[in-house]
């Protein structure tokens, strides 16, 4: 195997010395954007070795006007199948076919005669971010797309790289760079409500006996509270797989590591109480920090006379919420917030045919 080389690397060494000098020759003239976004784990900068071994290599996506699409896609195609050299920087730039039982993943494989079948992607913006979102990329975002864009997506169209662009790709890349103000306030106010609905339950379960039920809750206060971390730090955040990696490069994460990993590993409530309530309170105090309300307490409390230590998430969604300004934002009668916050389901959120579906909750 060759030296790893991460993916983005890669791709901007590949693109620049063999994709371009290949329209420059033979298409000179053409408008095009090119870039390396959407799916793959080396588009978030999270590549390794082993993510060489499926659906990665040198590869391009190539965007163009409808009309050239319909006009050079199947010239283009052919031309890099024929032009192209058989490896780059060490790796085969020849792709297996889409295995249809491993989810249309694509393999290196090593050729020396005959055409390439090369993963430089020939599309439209329209096709791409249709496919990805079901979006209308020259339209205005409405509240309820916000809502309805998985974030890991969002996360994965406005970061990669964008090597050359005449059509507009970065503009569109700039809309989604992050939540409007309001839609953000929204955004915040249901995690802090995720929180609140569950904190004492952590004490409550294990009350009964049911310490399994107790860590099961804990657990998923765990990834709520860091959730509202990457919400505090206005940065998307990315699917499971990657959750806990990019939540590690949060400036939150110095303070918040250890007790959230301590509260996992607690063998009781009490103890996995004390680590939670020292969550609790880093995360009330960075709150404040972002001077969105009034300071709230940044100490927790018995929950209405129980004795079960909790920060009152409640009490944080309520002040959040009653900064929100935007008459459509405020029109939301639910609190469930964006489609990551109440669903985790892998087939919700990676079919983007769905989301139409799903305004319906914000209406």
């Amino acid at each position: 195997m060759p030296e790893f080389i991460p993916g983005l690397k890669l791709g901007d060494l590949f693109f620049h010395e063999a994709v371009k000098p290949i329209l420059d020759q033979h298409f000179p003239g053409l408008q095009y954007s090119a870039a390396l976004i959407g799916s793959g784990s080396e588009i978030l900068g999270f590549d390794t070795a082993m993510s060489s071994d499926h659906h990665w290599g040198p590869r391009a996506m190539l965007f163009l006007s409808d009309d050239d699409f319909a006009t050079n896609r199947d010239s283009l195609h052919n031309t890099f199948a024929t032009q192209l050299p058989y490896t780059f920087r060490g790796y085969s730039t020849h792709f297996s076919p889409p295995d249809l039982d491993d989810n249309g993943v694509q393999h290196l494989n090593v050729i020396d005669s005959g055409p390439i079948n090369h993963r430089i992607e020939i599309l439209t913006l329209h096709d791409f971010f249709g496919a990805y979102l079901d979006f209308d990329p020259f339209a205005e975002v409405e509240i309820a797309d916000w809502l309805t864009f998985p974030e890991q997506k969002l996360r994965t169209v406005t970061a990669g790289v964008v090597y050359h662009d005449d059509l507009g790709l970065e503009s569109i890349r700039a809309k989604l760079a992050y939540y409007p103000h309001d839609v953000w306030l929204y955004l915040l106010a249901a995690g802090w409500t995720r929180i609140g609905q569950e904190e004492p339950f952590v004490g409550r379960t294990a009350y009964v006996g049911d310490d399994l039920g107790s860590q099961v809750i804990a657990a998923r206060l765990v990834r709520d509270m860091m959730r509202l971390c990457f919400l505090m730090e206005r940065q998307y955040a990315p699917y499971s797989k990657w959750f806990g990696t990019a939540f590690s490069k949060l400036a939150a994460a110095e303070n918040l590591t250890q007790p959230l990993r301590w509260a996992m590993l607690a063998q009781n409530w009490r103890e996995r109480e004390v680590y939670l309530s020292e969550a609790y309170e880093t995360l009330a105090e960075m709150h404040n920090a972002l001077g969105i309300t009034e300071p709230l307490p940044t100490k927790v409390s018995p929950f209405f006379g129980r004795p079960f230590k909790v920060i009152h998430g409640g009490d944080f969604a309520a002040a959040v919420r009653a900064q929100i300004q935007d008459p459509a934002v405020k029109r939301i009668a639910t609190h469930i917030g964006a489609v990551d916050q109440f669903s985790d389901s892998t087939d919700l959120l990676d079919n983007a045919e769905l989301r139409q579906r799903l305004k319906s909750l914000y209406e």
